[in-house]
């Protein structure tokens, strides 16, 4: 008797002929569905929330990345700039280390190149963010960061002073696009969590206004709880490192006389020389090196833990608007009353980071208690702001205008109380009041930046615009910057004026603003013309028309005055019956021909 097979031949015949113990046939007989059919146990449902779970902490992962990212840079670069300015103010130091290279004056060309080059960055911020994409601009931003440092090991005028230069083209560019990103990934975070919505109405369909703001603004607390945390991180080598050569203030301010709101310029009367020894190269060389290495961390961070703000199409359709329109919006975008109402806020936003590193730490701290102190009022500064960063999420229960406007009215009296303030030199019984204006005055930047950009991400929720809307953010920001690094030499009283008066014009700006929203006036919006992936003919014979807003577009009708609306009805209303006609100067496609038979060879 003849021993079955091991394995069953395919096809044969079994106990049953052609069929196996479930009465199914076998063989080229046997149904497709057990051979290619879903797994038995599958479950479609749970496997599509697991999905989508996944994209959630995928975007919550890119926040945090994004986040320590931009953190560990400025932390960097703040801790270095303010450690190299320091050493090169000393004249032993100076003179022992560089003779008479002349660092004063490169430090003043490195200073300008900071401060004044974002200036022009209006003009190639939308094009670099667009041609790089959003995270490649982060990566690039802080690559540039990275390469400041790097030249700090042979302090020359060739090395800093064009590194310097690349350092403020990239300031505006890596800020705006952080900002953009943040925005884009609580929109994401949105869609992720509302899938089944968003299938039940089409892809087409846009999500209802003002939907991803929560989102917005928990993602947009956690960043600036990150970045306030950078003016902490700035401060380590102060504290670990050149503490330890400095003179104590009974030297440092032998020549004081004023302080606070009495006080001249910068420190007016500080003693020039401020190290009691000079720190060793191979000490230094170490201390550059771990912040060299801090800085590649976040190159590494932004590369390979954030993944991309749009989807390949949607980076593609933002480029191909046409180059030349992507430099004419931002300036196309003053016509909206919007962002002419928050223009004053744009500007107090870089007034009162500069006056908190420079006039209350240096005017009113450094002047009275020492610069052995400096590092611990910065400290005071970057951990009140950065647990106040979470404030900004009252907006989750209360108005929008409250964050806002708390950290303003804050500020307001801070401003007004140091008005009339003037700490004696060298006294320390005042010291309490500094660290507790250094903490509150953290909490109203806290306020001011969240509010801000959680503002401009509720405002502006067409994805095609936030890059733009960032840019012009930010840039005002630098400009004020600018504004504030010329007037350094003004008494403080002066600047204390500038600083109120630009405040309460941010605070009465900004409230017209909302009293406008509510009673319905509609902002004038330039319209972002349609991709065109396929030119033909001339540019400037285009139908579009980008110096056309919206509200024109639909009171124009057809022609170029179609605006985002009308592409939408049109995509909603389908497909036009028939071919279009072939016009004199087109050939027709082989599909039209087909169809009327009007090409050269039926005619």
């Amino acid at each position: 008797m003849a021993e079955p097979p091991l394995y069953p031949v395919a096809g044969a015949a079994g106990p049953q002929g052609d069929e196996d113990r479930l009465g199914l046939p076998d063989g080229v007989d046997a149904p497709l569905d057990e051979l290619v059919g879903a797994y038995p146990n599958y479950n479609e449902e749970e496997e599509e929330r697991r999905y989508y779970r996944r994209k959630r902490l995928g975007v919550l992962k890119n926040v945090l990345a994004a986040s320590a990212g931009g953190t560990l840079t400025y932390g960097v670069y703040l801790g270095l700039l303010q450690m190299q300015l320091i050493l090169h103010y000393d004249e032993t130091y100076r003179e022992v280390k560089y003779g008479n290279m002349g660092l004063p004056d490169i430090d003043s060309k490195m200073l300008i190149g900071i401060n004044v080059t974002p200036i022009a960055a209006l003009l190639y911020t939308p094009v670099l963010i667009r041609f790089f994409g959003t995270k490649w601009m982060m990566f690039l931003g802080v690559g540039i960061y990275a390469l400041f440092v790097s030249t700090n090991y042979w302090e020359r005028y060739y090395t800093l002073v064009p590194s310097a230069v690349a350092l403020g083209m990239a300031i505006v560019p890596l800020w705006a696009s952080m900002g953009n990103y943040i925005t884009r990934m609580a929109q994401k975070y949105y869609e992720y969590s509302h899938y089944k919505e968003r299938d039940e109405q089409g892809p087409q369909q846009r999500p209802p206004r003002g939907s991803h703001a929560p989102y917005l603004l928990v993602f947009q607390a956690i960043f600036y709880s990150f970045f306030h945390l950078s003016f902490a991180c700035a401060q380590l080598p102060m504290i670990y490192f050149l503490n330890h050569y400095l003179y104590d203030l009974n030297h440092t301010l032998f020549n004081v006389r004023s302080c606070g709101t009495n006080s001249q310029g910068i420190l007016s009367g500080f003693n020039k020389t401020v190290l009691r020894t000079l720190p060793r190269s191979r000490n230094l060389i170490v201390v550059e090196s771990v912040l060299m290495a801090v800085a590649l961390l976040a190159m590494l961070l932004v590369l390979g833990l954030c993944g991309a703000a749009y989807r390949p199409t949607e980076e593609i359709d933002l480029r191909s608007v046409g180059w030349g329109n992507i430099f004419q919006l931002p300036f196309k975008h003053v016509r909206d009353f919007r962002l002419r109402h928050l223009t004053p806020f744009f500007i107090y936003s870089g007034f009162e980071v500069l006056f908190a590193c420079t006039g209350l730490t240096l005017g009113y701290g450094v002047c009275s208690v020492g610069l052995e102190r400096l590092a611990y009022l910065l400290l005071a500064y970057s951990l009140g702001a950065s647990a106040s960063s979470f404030l900004g999420l009252m907006g989750l229960w209360l108005p929008r205008q409250v964050p806002l406007v708390s950290g303003a009215g804050l500020h307001l009296l801070l401003t007004i109380s140091l008005f009339f303030w003037a700490p004696k030199p060298g006294v320390l019984q005042h010291i309490w009041i500094l660290y507790v204006a250094a903490v509150l005055w953290g909490v109203g930047s806290a306020l001011n930046k969240t509010g801000l950009s959680t503002l401009l991400g509720i405002l502006y929720e067409d994805k095609e615009r936030q890059d733009f809307i960032f840019t012009i953010y930010h840039w005002w920001q630098a400009v004020a910057i600018f504004v504030v690094y010329l007037g350094s030499s003004l008494p403080m009283k002066a600047k204390l004026v500038v600083l109120l008066l630009t405040l309460l014009a941010a605070l009465i700006s900004y409230l017209l603003m909302e009293q406008k929203l509510r009673q319905g006036v509609v902002p004038r919006q330039p319209r972002i013309p349609r991709p065109q992936h396929k030119v033909r003919g001339y540019r400037y014979l285009e139908e579009d028309n980008s110096d056309e807003s919206d509200a024109e577009g639909e009171r124009g009708g057809g022609g170029g005055g179609r605006g985002d609306g009308a592409e939408e009805e049109a995509l909603l209303a389908g497909p036009r019956p028939g071919p279009e006609p072939a016009g004199l100067g087109r050939r027709p496609c082989p599909y039209e021909q087909a169809q009327e038979g009007d090409g050269p060879e039926e005619q």
